[in-house]
């Protein structure tokens, strides 16, 4: 790897205009394990303007070059996946076994989702046989400025600059200034790849310096941001005044609705896709509605996942989980927990404080709490740790009624064994998926929420078309 505090501008790596050192810090150990630069105004402008002058040519090649770039990306990403994983592992804590499975295959997989929607895209075609001669473009917008957050590096990462790159964009990538080694390592697999210098370009720096300057460019032609929905609004209020295009990908505050002819399994699958990648997940179902009937066994079932659950080092393999991201997110995480009891909820498993066996890291105790009521603040607030609120419902209009009451609308969850049910119910939900009985996505699905879970679907053609145009063209013959 480069050295570490340098950008990738223009094709090259290039040290920054004022040095602006930064720690990034190992959330196992607490120890830095990396020092990187925040970029200056001078870095962001010396990335967009390569961008932009990339922009031309790499927007009128051929689709089948374009392709073809995606193609030998995805085999560099392939044979560098060790790297990637130890990299994820070190910089956000993902215990290595979830850093190679998941969290580097996330990445492979949405690259080989967007290969397969990029060859089978309409690029463009006749607007219909009423209007023979009118022809639909569609065309890369521009200049993409991409703000990626740490939770899951190479997910959000490809999720942006995979769609960007096919469509004939050029970017300016942000990675998270905490989590910032995947990204550096994600741009020596563009440059590998032998990506046109400007089509993509990588400057670290935080929310407040490189992310605004992004945002508010008069240059950027677009901003796709995934993180909080605080920072969301601030993105777009920045990015207002030019009238360029935002895409969000926000938080969330999931509901797992668990009827009582669920089977057997759902409460303890529940609990641990709550918990999986320590509760840093946007989509994580961190609201568990039981119908009361089954709600006593629910919370005991819940209770004793939580307490078999093993926390320990990312560097351990195992399915483990490991610490939260950093001390802020530490600190966030047991100032909630402690609100949760104060407020009334009753816990049943973990609370406040680091696991027994560990004195350092930011590890989290899994803790669940029962009896938690809409007025809570971790019924509203989004937690992003392995903390889960159990709640019980009367019917299925109740559920519906506590699933919708939210200010987010990303991923909710339904376990029924009734077919007709799981497709009324989800119907009836305010939010832009529904995981029916544990069943996973395709490959190329819609990634996006309603309300103030975002206003962007990522992946496959949805992601596509957030890159993209629309032109309509007359006389076309």
């Amino acid at each position: 790897m480069p050295n570490q505090t340098d950008f990738y501008i223009n094709g090259a790596w290039v040290a920054p205009s004022t040095p602006q050192d930064f720690p990034v810090i190992d959330p196992s150990t607490e120890e830095v394990c990396a020092t990187i630069s925040l970029g200056s105004e001078a870095d962001t402008n010396a990335a967009v303007a390569a961008a932009r002058a990339a922009f031309d040519g790499w927007s009128q090649t051929p689709v089948a070059e374009r392709i073809a770039a995606l193609e030998r990306l995805l085999a560099v990403y392939n044979a560098r996946a060790e790297e990637m994983a130890q990299a994820i592992s070190h910089e956000m804590g993902a215990p290595i076994d979830l850093a190679r499975q998941q969290q580097v295959g996330a990445g492979s997989w949405h690259l080989e989702g967007f290969l397969r929607a990029a060859r089978d895209f309409a690029w463009d075609h006749p607007l219909g046989d009423w209007a023979p001669t009118e022809r639909i473009l569609h065309e890369p917008i521009g200049v993409c400025a991409l703000i990626t957050p740490w939770n899951w590096p190479m997910n959000q990462i490809v999720l942006k600059c995979a769609p960007a790159l096919v469509t004939g964009c050029t970017m300016v990538l942000k990675p998270s200034e905490i989590a910032p080694l995947s990204g550096l390592l994600f741009a020596e697999m563009m440059d590998e790849a032998q990506i046109p210098p400007g089509v993509f370009n990588l400057v670290n720096g935080d929310g407040a310096g490189v992310g605004s300057q992004l945002s508010a460019h008069p240059e950027v032609d677009m901003v796709s941001f995934t993180g909080s929905t605080r920072a969301g609004r601030l993105i777009s209020k920045a990015a207002a005044d030019t009238i360029k295009r935002v895409s969000l990908e926000l938080g969330g505050k999931g509901a797992n609705i668990i009827f009582a002819d669920a089977g057997e399994k759902a409460v303890k699958s529940g609990v641990i896709r709550c918990f999986r990648n320590t509760g840093q997940s946007c989509n994580a179902p961190t609201r568990m509605m039981v119908e009361r009937s089954h709600y006593d066994q629910a919370v005991e079932i819940a209770a004793a996942t939580a307490e078999a659950t093993v926390v320990g080092p990312a560097s351990e393999e195992g399915r483990h989980i490991g610490p939260a991201v950093s001390e802020m997110q530490f600190d966030k995480i047991q100032d909630l927990i402690q609100k949760g009891i104060d407020e009334g909820a009753r816990l049943v498993a973990g609370g406040v404080g680091r696991p027994e066996n560990l004195n350092r890291g930011y590890y989290i105790r899994p803790t669940v709490f029962a009896d938690v009521t809409p007025d809570m603040t971790i019924y509203r607030e989004e937690i992003f740790g392995p903390v889960l609120s159990i709640l019980p419902f009367e019917d299925e209009a109740h559920a519906v009624q506590m699933a919708n009451d939210t200010d987010y609308g990303l991923t909710n969850y339904i376990q029924t064994s009734d077919q007709e049910k799981l497709r009324r119910v989800a119907r009836r939900l305010r939010s832009g998926m529904v995981e029916g009985n544990g069943q996973g996505f395709g490959q190329g699905s819609p990634f996006g929420g309603y309300k103030q879970s975002g206003n962007g679907r990522e992946g496959g053609v949805f992601g596509l078309h957030e890159f993209l145009e629309v032109k309509a063209v007359s006389g076309w013959g």
